[in-house]
C-alpha cells in the first residue's frame, strides 16, 4: 500500500526552559476552524513531574518499533484540547501499541483559548529536558504560540516531512472499536501495581497471561478464566518510569481472555493508557473490527449527520447523539466507527465513552484503508453472491465457490481457516452480509444462479490451488489480499 506523507510545519521548536514548557503546534482543526498554529492552553501543570514523564512516554511510543526494531521514525504526538482536559496520543511505528496521556482538570490550572486537535513538536532537546523534570513544583505549560511569539515570527521556521503508513492510520480506527468491547479485568492499588509490573519477565518478547488473584495479578504461561493476554511484555516499557507516581493500575481485555489488552495507570491529576495488539507482529490495522460497521449502506450518510453534532467534547453520550440525530443507537455506533476511521473519534476506557478529535491527516481515502471491504463490494457488484438460505450464501471467486454463514461469520476460504474470525470477517462474509441487505431473499427468487454468477464459473484447479496457497502467506500479505 502507498503511504501518506505528513508535513509538520511549526512556528518554532518546542522548548522547556526556566519552568516554562512551550509546545509548538502544527496545523489542525479547532472549534473556530482550521489554524496553521492553533493555541489551546496556557497555565500551570499542577503535577509537573508525572506530566513530564507521561508526555515523554507518549513521545517514546511514537518513536518505537516493537516488532523488528529499527531507528529513523520521528512522528510527533497528537494533542486534543477538549476544554476540561488535554489528551496526548501516539501510535508506535509498527502499529501495535497505542498510547494516550489524559491530563485532567485537577492537573491543569489555566486558560483554554480553543478546542481542537493538532500535532505537537517533541524534539530531542525537549525529550532530554523532560527527563530531568522532578520535584513537586508546578510547571507552566503553553500549547501553541503565545501572542508575543505570533508577532515576532515570520512564518513557519521548523518543517518535518514523515511517511504515515496506511496501517498506522487505520490503527486509530481499529483500536477505538476494539477497546469499546473491553471489560475491566483487574484493578490494583499502587503498591500491588508496582510489584506486578516490576515482576514481569525481563525478556521483552515473553508472552504471558495476567490472572486476577484477590487484590493481586499473577502471571501464567497459559490462558485462564478472567485472565488478560500480554504478548511482548517489553511493550509495557513506557509504564516503568511512571511507577513512582502510580496510584492505581487498571487492566482491560475481552471477556474470553484472548486478543488485545489495555493497561491504564492513574497518576496525580492524569491517566496514562497503553493498548496492545494481540501479538507483537500484529498491528491494530489488520484486526478488521471496523469492517461490519463500515459495510452498512447508510453508514456514510449517518456519519455525516453525526459528525456535524460533534464539538470536541471530552465525552460523547450515545443517547444524546441518537436524540439529536434522530438515529437509533446501533446506527449511531456504526456512524462513530466511520468517524473513527477518519480519525475523528477515540475511546476512553476509564469513562467508557467515545471522545471527539480531528486527526490532522488526509481523510479522503477511507475506503482504500480497508481493502477487504473494497474487495467485498466488488464481489457484490459483480453478482458473485448467491443467497442459499436465511443465514447462508455462496460466493463465487476466482478460486472457487466459498460457502458462508452470515451470523457466525464463517467461510470456507483459507483466511477464515487461518484466523477463525479473530481478525474480522473475510471479504466473502462481508460480501454476503452486504448482499443480504441489498438482494431479495431466496424465497422470492429462483434457486438457479443469476446469469452473472453463471458467467463467473469456478476456476480451474490450478487457480484453486493458487488461492489455497495464500494460507501460507505472511499476515501482512494476507491482509492486503483478503
Amino acid at each position: 500500500m502507498t503511504n501518506a506523507v505528513q508535513a509538520y510545519s511549526y512556528a518554532g521548536l518546542s522548548t522547556l526552559s526556566e519552568g516554562h514548557l512551550g509546545l509548538s503546534t502544527s496545523g489542525g482543526r479547532t472549534a473556530t476552524g482550521f489554524l496553521d498554529h492553533p493555541r489551546f492552553f496556557s497555565g500551570l501543570l499542577t503535577q509537573a513531574a508525572p506530566a513530564a514523564a507521561g508526555l515523554l512516554a507518549v513521545a517514546d511510543v511514537a518513536l518505537a518499533r516493537y516488532h523488528r526494531p529499527q531507528p529513523g521514525f520521528t512522528r510527533d504526538p497528537v494533542v486534543t484540547c477538549g476544554g476540561d482536559r488535554l489528551r496526548f496520543e501516539s501510535f508506535s511505528a509498527c502499529g501495535g501499541v497505542y498510547s494516550r496521556l489524559d491530563v485532567l482538570g485537577p492537573g491543569l490550572d489555566g486558560e483554554v483559548f480553543d478546542r481542537g486537535t493538532t500535532n505537537v513538536d517533541v524534539n530531542n532537546p525537549l525529550r532530554e529536558a523532560l527527563a530531568r523534570v522532578g520535584g513537586r513544583d508546578p510547571l507552566h505549560l503553553g500549547v501553541g504560540p503565545d501572542e508575543l511569539t505570533v508577532t515576532t515570527l515570520d512564518g513557519a521556521v521548523v518543517e518535518k516531512k514523515v511517511p504515515l503508513p496506511s496501517r498506522w492510520l487505520r490503527g486509530f480506527a481499529e483500536v477505538q472499536v476494539i477497546a469499546a468491547g473491553f471489560d475491566l479485568r483487574a484493578e490494583l492499588a499502587g503498591p500491588q501495581a508496582v510489584r506486578f509490573l516490576r515482576g514481569l519477565p525481563k525478556r521483552a518478547a515473553a508472552e504471558v497471561w495476567a490472572i486476577p488473584a484477590g487484590k493481586e495479578l499473577r502471571l501464567s504461561e497459559r490462558s485462564a478464566p478472567g485472565g488478560v493476554h500480554l504478548a511482548g511484555v517489553g511493550r509495557l516499557a513506557t509504564l516503568m518510569p511512571l511507577l513512582r507516581f502510580v496510584k492505581v493500575l487498571r487492566v482491560y481485555g475481552p471477556s474470553d481472555g484472548s486478543g488485545s489488552s489495555a493497561w491504564e495507570v492513574e497518576l496525580p491529576g492524569m491517566r496514562y493508557t497503553l493498548a496492545l495488539s494481540p501479538q507483537t507482529w500484529r498491528g491494530f490495522s489488520g484486526e478488521g473490527a471496523v469492517l461490519d460497521d463500515l459495510s452498512g449502506d447508510q453508514v456514510a450518510d449517518d456519519a455525516d449527520l453525526v459528525g456535524v453534532l460533534l464539538n470536541f467534547e471530552p465525552t460523547l453520550e450515545l443517547g444524546l447523539l441518537a436524540e439529536r440525530s434522530g438515529l437509533p443507537l446501533d446506527r449511531v455506533r456504526a456512524a462513530l466507527t466511520q468517524l473513527g476511521t477518519a480519525g475523528r473519534v477515540g475511546y476512553d476506557l476509564a469513562e467508557a465513552a467515545h471522545f471527539h478529535r480531528e486527526l490532522p491527516y488526509d481523510r479522503d481515502h477511507v475506503a482504500t484503508l480497508n481493502p477487504r471491504l473494497t474487495s467485498a463490494r466488488t464481489l457484490v457488484d459483480r453478482g458473485a453472491v448467491r443467497p442459499t438460505g436465511p443465514d447462508s450464501a455462496e460466493v463465487t471467486t476466482d478460486g472457487g465457490v466459498r460457502e458462508v454463514r452470515l451470523q457466525a461469520g464463517s467461510c470456507t476460504c483459507p483466511w477464515w481457516y487461518d484466523h477463525r474470525g479473530s481478525r474480522g470477517p473475510c471479504k466473502h462474509v462481508l460480501a454476503a452480509r452486504i448482499a443480504a441487505r441489498e438482494l431479495p431473499s431466496p424465497e422470492t427468487t429462483s434457486v438457479s444462479r443469476s446469469p452473472q454468477v453463471q458467467e463467473a464459473a469456478p476456476a480451474p484447479q490450478s487457480l484453486r490451488t493458487q488461492e489455497t496457497a495464500s494460507a501460507t502467506q505472511s499476515p501482512q500479505t494476507q491482509e492486503a489480499s483478503q
